[in-house]
């Protein structure tokens, strides 16, 4: 039996060898949801036993994506023991499992192989300046600080608040925020917090750092202490994307119908957190989705699509990809034969995969579209939505998850695995480096 047990595992380790970074994480999520899903079927995980396994699968799925749509009311289905498996589910999900991995080979001073290495860069798009062992221990340093100060400032703020079990509610929320995963402990979300300045403060805070990633917010840190330390473009483009998506998207929520009836202080902090909760893709919402009216609706579903930022814990487009598709289409409009943004050109091949991956992106979104309203009684815009938010890693939802058809839950549990390993390709396929030479084909002139 222990010479089966050696051979399996010696032919295990070989067949990892024939893989490629890429394919190494799209397996190793799965892997995840797999076994996510396993863990919540146990009996000892549920508050009742009529919950089925493909409802397991699904949380399983938004849990490790990042997600936070849900088919179950997550308080009222699963106990603590279950709440434990989504928050380990979407912390593993949010910070990256190779991560993990490497960072407990380096706690126990192991050394890190090469494509482990390699890998690690695919799943954090690190770029090639950054020390990968270093980068690692800051990293998960970094998450776990943010993680402790926002779980101690929640407490407080749960607690003046008066919500239940105050410790569990500030942990839970800290980590959801920071992975921008949006599940929570409370029945509505956040909707009883609508107008708590603290708590709004505390996860918005979280989700943007967690959106924004770890590198970001390393090169401000850089650039704040030293003169003459110059910021990356990707940090700069990062940083003003986030800004102009969230200021644009208040400003729009802030004359909704049913938002514009608040008082004004409260109708300013929640159009400012649906604005925030959508292009983040944390998927929080302290006012209720299926009440906002259809022009804010596409708003939302607009800010879902582009959503945050590469290295970051959110989904959608990414950042990067959508202002450099914009860049482009600016500089084509002025017939420049450079692709410039603030003021500095993006390299051609940027731009392509820019451009690929938005084209990649729709083609995904229809199909993912066309295959729930195939399958759901519900209305044209409900179930759009609900796709866009599974595709963006988003999680808002107006309200029809729970009612979705078994087939529609499988295709949206495919959408969000998507969204999840979709990005992590993007950024391998950034990372790439060109080929030495290409193949010489006959060119034409083609009139655009």
């Amino acid at each position: 039996m222990t010479a089966f047990f050696r051979r399996a595992k010696a032919l295990f380790l070989i067949f990892l060898r024939t893989l490629s970074p890429v394919q190494t994480i799209t397996l190793g999520y799965a892997f995840y949801i797999f076994v996510i899903s396993l863990l919540l079927w146990l009996p000892l995980t549920w508050k009742f036993p009529s919950i089925a396994y493909i409802d397991h699968l699904f949380m399983a799925a938004s849990a490790v994506s990042t997600t936070g749509l849900v088919t179950v009311n997550t308080p009222e289905a699963y106990n603590f023991w279950g709440q434990l498996v989504l928050l380990l589910g979407f912390q593993v999900g949010g910070l990256g499992y190779m991560t993990f991995g490497s960072f407990v080979l380096l706690a126990s001073r192991r050394k890190i192989s090469r494509r482990r290495l390699v890998i690690g860069r695919s799943v954090l798009d690190m770029p090639e300046r950054f020390n990968p062992k270093e980068f690692i221990y800051r990293a998960v340093a970094f998450t776990l600080i943010v993680e402790i100060i926002g779980a101690i400032g929640l407490f407080f703020a749960f607690r003046q608040a008066g919500a239940d079990n105050a410790v569990w509610a500030a942990i839970f929320h800290s980590i959801s925020a920071f992975c921008t995963a949006g599940f929570s402990v409370f029945p509505n979300s956040l909707e009883d917090y609508r107008n708590n300045i603290p708590v709004n403060t505390i996860i918005s805070i979280l989700s943007i750092l967690g959106a924004i990633g770890f590198i970001v917010v390393s090169d401000v840190y850089m650039g704040l202490r030293s003169k003459t330390y110059q910021m990356t473009l990707t940090s700069k483009i990062i940083l003003t994307a986030t800004t102009a998506g969230i200021a644009l998207g208040t400003l729009a929520m802030f004359f909704d119908t049913t938002i514009r009836s608040l008082p004004i202080g409260e109708r300013a902090l929640a159009a400012f957190f649906q604005a925030m909760t959508a292009l983040t893709t944390v998927g929080f919402n302290t006012h209720p989705i299926g009440a906002l009216s259809m022009a804010s609706l596409v708003v939302v579903l607009v800010l879902m699509i582009l959503g945050a930022s590469p290295s970051g814990t959110g989904g959608g487009l990414k950042s990067t990809t959508w202002t450099a598709a914009l860049a482009a289409t600016w500089s084509a409009l002025r017939s420049r034969q450079r692709t410039m943004w603030l003021g500095f050109a993006i390299p051609e091949h940027r731009v392509r995969a820019a451009f690929g991956t938005f084209t990649l992106y729709l083609m995904v979104f229809c199909l993912g579209c066309y295959a729930v309203l195939a399958n759901s009684p519900h209305t044209f815009e409900d179930n759009i939505f609900e796709t866009a938010s599974a595709l963006g890693t988003v999680g808002l939802s107006r309200g029809i998850t729970g009612d979705l058809t078994a087939s529609s839950k499988l295709t949206l549990s495919l959408l969000m695995y998507i969204g999840r390993v979709g990005v992590i390709s993007l950024g391998v396929a950034a990372l790439a480096r060109p080929a030495e030479e290409d193949t010489p084909a006959p060119e034409q002139d083609v009139v655009v």
